[in-house]
């Protein structure tokens, strides 16, 4: 929310960048390819920051019930206008609570694409794992990809994981499961509840 407050023109930017790759014909969908082969169809998805929709829409084209929840209205909206089908929801993570709007039932997988984990306010880390980690069916799994570079260290992140709840199933260098290297830039983790 502080990028927000700091350039409020932030997230209708963001909205148009995604609109303008998927006119281009770019693919945006690599994240929901990777979460779809985790589940059957007709799974329940939760997008964990889902931004303007681009994963949880994929995820619902293809037959699976989606909820995607964002702390930013603007980008809910564009959700809404852009991706009919999924419910969207404007929620802070660190707060999130879906039975509060009816929403009771676990989800069998969560995704936190773009960066998302990055953006979180440092003190509200283990708290948005915890979070996430209520909202999964005890066979569920989440997929939690971010960059290196961002300020939040992978192995701090595996930690605050563990924490909470979490065990790694399976680390990724991207999202095309290349396998994650001490090196890598990005971290994909798929993430089981114990």
């Amino acid at each position: 929310m502080r990028m927000t407050e700091e350039d409020p023109e932030h997230s209708a930017a963001y909205v148009q960048r995604f609109r303008t790759l998927a006119e281009q014909g770019m693919d945006l969908v690599g994240e929901a390819r990777l979460v779809d082969a985790m589940l059957p169809r007709g799974s329940r998805v939760l997008d964990a920051g889902c931004g303007p929709g681009r994963v949880g829409a994929h995820l619902h084209e293809v037959g699976h019930h989606v909820v995607g929840v964002d702390a930013d209205p603007v980008l809910i909206a564009a959700a809404e206008e852009d991706h009919p089908g999924p419910r969207w929801l404007v929620g802070d993570l660190a707060e999130l609570d879906l039975p509060a709007h009816g929403i009771a039932e676990p989800f069998d997988a969560i995704v936190c694409a773009g960066n998302v984990m990055a953006f979180l306010a440092v003190s509200t880390r283990r708290e948005v794992l915890r979070r996430m980690r209520a909202h999964v069916a005890a066979d569920g799994r989440a997929a939690i990809g971010f960059g290196a570079g961002r300020g939040y260290e992978f192995d701090d992140f595996l930690a605050d994981a563990v924490a909470v709840g979490w065990a790694a199933d399976l680390l990724l260098s991207t999202w095309d499961l290349r396998p994650f290297t001490p090196d890598a830039d990005f971290l994909v983790a798929v993430l089981r509840p114990v």
